[in-house]
């Protein structure tokens, strides 16, 4: 879990794109005295490339800044979940030309995953 998830902010860092917030659902959770698996999100973006996104699709906003669900199972799999360009297009109306602004999403879980 902590590897995958400092896979995601390495490569954030990399690629130059800000990591807004880490949260730490799980721990939020104990601290209220319960339990749940390791689940952390990562909010991210990049707002040269958010913004010409949020001008041409203002309800793209309720889906930005990007987000990974980093999340650990009983048996300690890690799984990683996202929304996917294609289907913040849909949901959005977006042009494809626009959708290059947020296809990093998916490589950046591809490598993590690795």
């Amino acid at each position: 879990m902590d590897e995958t998830v400092d896979k995601l902010k390495t490569s954030l860092r990399e690629k130059g794109i800000s990591l807004f917030a880490l949260v730490d659902h799980s721990g939020e959770a104990t601290k209220v005295g319960m339990k749940m698996p390791n689940t952390k999100l990562l909010i991210f973006g990049n707002p040269k490339g958010g913004t010409p996104l949020m001008l041409a699709a203002p309800s793209i906003a309720l889906d930005l800044p990007l987000k990974i669900l980093v999340a650990e199972d009983e048996t300690g799999k890690v799984s990683l979940s996202y929304n996917s360009p294609a289907y913040l297009r849909e949901r959005h109306g977006l042009s494809s030309d626009l959708v290059q602004n947020i296809a990093i999403v998916e490589a950046l879980v591809t490598k993590a995953a690795e």
